[in-house]
């Protein structure tokens, strides 16, 4: 049942990829992909290992490393084409996503927003894709617009800066251990979404000992955990 009194909050940032969409096994399969062709014959789970949450442009070191080949502009414009073109053909919204976000909408008077370390295109593309571009319609933020991308906190002091919040205000709502350090950098609580068993998604242990408070395993659940009275010991309960 959700509390109908004030919520603990005064607004919600969530990202984009693993959070609102199950973006994550595609993105990742065409990157394994093309890192093949490069030579790179990574396994599916060090793939995600060593990039889900992070900026390509910030892991072009470690693919030059294991390839010898200097990646260029062409080479990521090639990408993200590729990823995009997947991500129109079988992008799903994570399961309760979209009805959270309408209920959090709701609770919180619009004061949402997605700050995602993706590019513009692909966020806007992506929440277009699952029906959540209206939700979210002005008040988008991406990582590679800010001076620093995730683990920084640089894009959710964007978002609540532009909904005109104190950071320390905010629910921040993650999936990877990068983009939970950026909301604990931010000033933030941070909620870290992990469903069971899922590959794509960092385990809970390793979202608290990147400094998320609270632990959420279905997106169905997250209008009732963000009015819900802070727990005396938040970060040891997995619900």
């Amino acid at each position: 049942m959700i509390d109908n009194a004030a919520p603990p909050f005064d607004a919600v940032l969530f990202d984009c990829d693993g959070v609102l969409v199950d973006s994550e096994r595609i993105t990742n399969g065409v990157l394994r992909a093309m890192l093949h062709e490069l030579g790179w014959m990574v396994s599916e789970a060090d793939c995600f290992r060593i990039f889900v949450g992070r900026a390509l442009r910030d892991e072009i070191g470690v693919i030059t490393a294991h390839t010898g080949v200097a990646v260029t502009e062409e080479w990521i414009a090639e990408f993200r084409r590729r990823r995009n073109e997947a991500l129109l053909l079988a992008l799903e919204p994570i399961p309760g996503a979209v009805a959270a976000v309408h209920e959090v909408d709701r609770i919180f008077g619009g004061r949402i927003a997605c700050a995602s370390g993706a590019d513009r295109p692909k966020v806007e593309m992506q929440l277009t894709k699952v029906g959540l571009d209206r939700a979210f319609a002005g008040k988008i933020f991406s990582g590679m617009e800010t001076p620093r991308s995730k683990p920084a906190p640089d894009v959710y002091l964007a978002a609540a800066a532009a909904l005109g919040v104190d950071p320390a205000r905010a629910a921040v709502v993650e999936d990877t251990a990068t983009g939970v350090r950026a909301g604990v950098a931010a000033g933030a609580v941070v909620f870290g979404y992990c469903p069971p068993g899922s590959p794509a998604h960092h385990p809970p242990q390793v979202l608290l000992d990147a400094g998320a408070s609270h632990i959420l395993t279905s997106m169905a659940d997250l209008p009732a955990r963000l009015t819900r009275r802070p727990d005396p010991a938040p970060a040891t309960r997995v619900a």
